[in-house]
């Protein structure tokens, strides 16, 4: 299991030559909550965004996430769905239970790098409440319902 934050940022190699192809700038998120790919930066001076399907990933490392070859980066032909942080940004959406409960801001996410699948929500309260009482982890079962104004779970019990 891994978060959005430990990958931002981290080098992208291929594993056959060991040249770095860009970093990790976003994931690619679904309709349906699932991690579809990473975006990748790649250039010196004007940088272009590729997108690596999950599928198309050898192994997240804790320094490097390590492709079979540069044929795995796409050229990013039409925006993602949602990503976390750039175009139709989830991050800092309201996060509610199917219950009607609000559970905080959006600040992470869990996911199953091998599938994709996102498996639990880091949340916010505001600066304050997070020195106070730290932030939470809402684990839930089945897809999201991502709308325009808030992400709609099922939490799961405990």
């Amino acid at each position: 299991m891994r978060t959005f934050s430990l990958l931002k940022g981290l080098p992208v190699y291929e594993l056959t030559s060991g040249q770095k192809l860009g970093e990790v700038c976003d994931v690619s998120i679904s309709g349906n909550g699932s991690v579809v790919g990473l975006l990748v930066k790649k250039g010196a001076f004007i940088k272009k965004t590729f997108q690596v399907k999950v599928d198309q990933v050898s192994s997240f490392g804790e320094d490097g996430v390590m492709v079979k070859d540069k044929s795995a980066l796409e050229r990013l032909e039409a925006e993602p769905e949602y990503t976390f942080e750039h175009n139709q940004s989830l991050a800092g959406k309201k996060l509610l239970s199917k219950e009607g409960e609000q559970l905080g801001l959006l600040e992470d996410v869990y996911f199953m790098e091998e599938l994709g699948t996102i498996v639990g929500y880091e949340l916010t309260d505001g600066f304050f409440s997070d020195i106070a009482n730290g932030k939470r982890v809402i684990k839930t079962t089945g897809p999201p319902a991502i709308g325009r104004d808030a992400i709609v779970v099922t939490v799961k019990s405990r």
